[in-house]
């Protein structure tokens, strides 16, 4: 009998990702074609198939985006049609898995479209009353914290977002959120509802309670520092650096200069050795990965301007290429390309290995199967 199931077939050069580093250069797993049939990838020709469409070029897993915001903008929540916009651009950029980090917004319709990314959401950003974005987070005071984080836990995907630090109006700089035994408190209650922290934190003050405290990544890091980057090596803990917004600190200094100068030059410090740090992070051995932290003031499609800047700080090129692909599934909890994985893939025309730039140029972006872009 014949299968009237159309089926995809992906040919040339299948990465599935680096093998053993052998004299500092990665020893590659790649096949020359894959078939997806029903959704699913396999590497067995299907036997009997009716209609087949063939695909050539470099194909990865669908890309990550380990730290966005779809649902938001600069002011809060937005509509669905806007929230839909964000997705699509995302998607076309091979963005197909997105730890969403935190959105006021309800996103839970997404998962019933075939034709948008899959989500991972952080539930709602949790603050100190008065020290975040107005719209953007649930804000509470430190008796409240595990409660809160409790309730996220089960609004969330398996992750839950706090705000670590932010500018303090009366010391005029960047400030801890949260004293050390709340967020004891409040990570051991994450925990025990099986979800992971994350926090946001700019600053160096906050890391090592959060550390302490158990926390599971900290996104932007750009506070890390020669005493606490052994801690963060130490214990697992992941960074996100999304190097592309930390690329908007000397404007955002710009504008607070008048009124908070401390704050001001703190920001443009932590700028200025943003490269550094995560070189740094890396060389000791911290799990780094690829977000944008699109959804806010940037723009969502950014992945492989993130890709390139995390090439700049000095990450070779397999570990670049894999903080947006095979390492963020996997630290994600989601498959690759193996058998019988869902069919989440981006083919481009070059090597992505020879030139990451390839990435801001996908020739076909297939999701759950079909060809979305």
């Amino acid at each position: 009998m014949i299968d009237d199931t159309p089926a995809l077939h992906i040919k040339g050069r299948i990465l599935l990702g680096p093998g053993a580093v052998s004299g500092g250069r990665a020893e590659w797993e790649v096949r020359d074609e894959l078939w997806v049939t029903g959704g699913r990838i396999t590497f067995e020709r299907p036997r009997r198939l009716r209609e087949i469409t063939t695909v050539t070029g470099w194909a990865l897993p669908g890309l990550v985006d380990a730290h966005c915001h779809v649902g938001l903008d600069a002011h809060g929540a937005v509509d669905r049609i806007t929230a839909e916009r964000q997705a699509l651009t995302d998607r076309d950029a091979g963005a197909l898995l997105l730890r969403d980090a935190g959105s006021p917004a309800d996103t839970r319709w997404i998962d019933d479209r075939e034709d948008l990314p899959r989500l991972i959401r952080a539930g709602r950003h949790i603050a100190r009353t008065r020290r975040y974005i107005r719209n953007y987070a649930e804000e509470i005071e430190p008796g409240e914290l595990a409660a809160t984080v409790r309730a996220q836990a089960r609004r969330g995907d398996g992750w839950v977002k706090l705000v670590g630090d932010w500018i303090d109006r009366g010391a005029g700089d960047l400030a801890p959120c949260w004293p050390a035994g709340a967020l004891r408190e409040a990570i051991a209650a994450a925990h025990e509802e099986g979800a992971r922290v994350t926090a946001h934190c700019f600053a160096e003050d906050s890391l090592r309670d959060l550390v302490a405290a158990g926390i599971d990544c900290v996104e932007h890091a750009t506070g890390l520092t020669e005493e606490t980057i052994p801690l963060f090596a130490e214990r697992g803990v992941a960074i996100v650096p999304t190097l592309v917004n930390i690329a908007t600190f000397p404007r955002l200094a710009d504008g607070g200069q008048a009124k908070f100068p401390r704050w001001a030059d703190h920001m443009r410090r932590l700028h200025a050795r943003r490269h550094d740090t995560v070189r740094a992070a890396y060389d000791a051995g911290i799990p780094v990965f690829a977000g944008t932290d699109a959804g806010g003031s940037l723009g969502h499609g950014l992945i492989a301007q993130e890709v390139a800047e995390l090439r700049a700080a000095g990450l070779p090129v397999h570990d670049a290429l894999g903080a947006a692909s095979w390492r963020a599934r996997q630290w994600l909890g989601r498959p690759g390309l193996t058998e019988g994985a869902p069919a989440d893939l981006v083919v481009y025309g070059e090597d992505p290995r020879a030139d990451p730039a390839v990435l801001a140029r996908p020739r076909r972006v297939v999701l759950r199967g079909r060809v979305v872009a």
